[in-house]
């Protein structure tokens, strides 16, 4: 699932380094960028807008003024040079308030809070995919009134509970409230894959297979009839390997 960002700013070169940030994450995507609050209406309406790093001191009409105006805002964290407005930010309910210069790792962390704080609007379980390879794919997953973040590479494999899915991992058991088809479709860019009706693996965690199963960690877990053609593709077999 896309985040869809526009980014209000006056400076040329503060939008520049906002795009630079925001194109590291490959599950984040720049619908929009204006100058100035009148274009940001008009990118508003033209757009789905999830998230919007805006600027204070723009031409025409303040950030915060023109937050004021706007009846169903999307998400905002504010970039700006100026410090004195941060209350009245935070009293806007912004996710965030950035001094520039924005250092990565600052934008980083707006961003995790950024999920925590729309954390119900996206369910039990939503993904985030740096394209920086420095940066570990991580899911954030809802697991009673707690969100956890759990890093896709500790992840073994999911099995599906009727309408919970659990996750297994090294350390730990996480059960969250969603179905087989959402964790298939949030995880099938990142190296993991349906097996059965039941059961998703990470590729990464197989330790052996054969034409009916995959071993994980000792755990033999079953692989379902109609899912053999993907599974031999993906694992880069002939479908006489995976036939019976």
């Amino acid at each position: 699932m896309k985040t869809n960002c526009l980014i209000v700013d006056d400076e040329p070169l503060a939008r520049e380094l906002m795009r630079s940030h925001i194109q590291k994450l490959d599950n984040f995507e720049i619908v929009a960028e204006c100058s100035d609050a009148m274009k940001a209406l008009e990118a508003l309406r033209n757009h789905k807008v999830d998230l919007m790093f805006m600027d204070i001191q723009m031409p025409q009409i303040t950030g915060i003024e023109f937050l004021k105006t706007l009846k169903h805002p999307p998400q905002v964290i504010i970039t700006t040079a100026y410090r004195e407005y941060a209350l009245e930010g935070f009293e806007l309910d912004v996710v965030d308030y950035l001094l520039k210069p924005i250092t990565f790792k600052r934008f980083l962390k707006s961003v995790n809070k950024y999920f925590l704080v729309s954390f119900d609007s996206f369910g039990s379980v939503e993904n985030y995919s740096p394209a920086n390879n420095n940066v570990e794919a991580f899911i954030y997953v809802k697991e009673n009134k707690k969100v956890l973040k759990l890093h896709l590479n500790d992840i073994l494999y999911i099995e599906g509970l009727s309408e919970y899915v659990k996750i297994h991992t090294p350390e730990k058991r996480i059960v969250t409230k969603t179905s087989m088809t959402s964790m298939e479709e949030k995880l099938q860019d990142n190296d993991f894959v349906r097996i059965h009706k039941s059961y998703i693996v990470s590729l990464r965690k197989i330790e052996a297979f054969t034409s009916s199963s995959i071993e994980i960690e000792g755990k033999e877990l079953p692989i379902g009839r109609s899912f053999k053609n993907k599974v031999a593709q993906v694992l880069h077999v002939g479908n006489s390997v995976m036939a019976n």
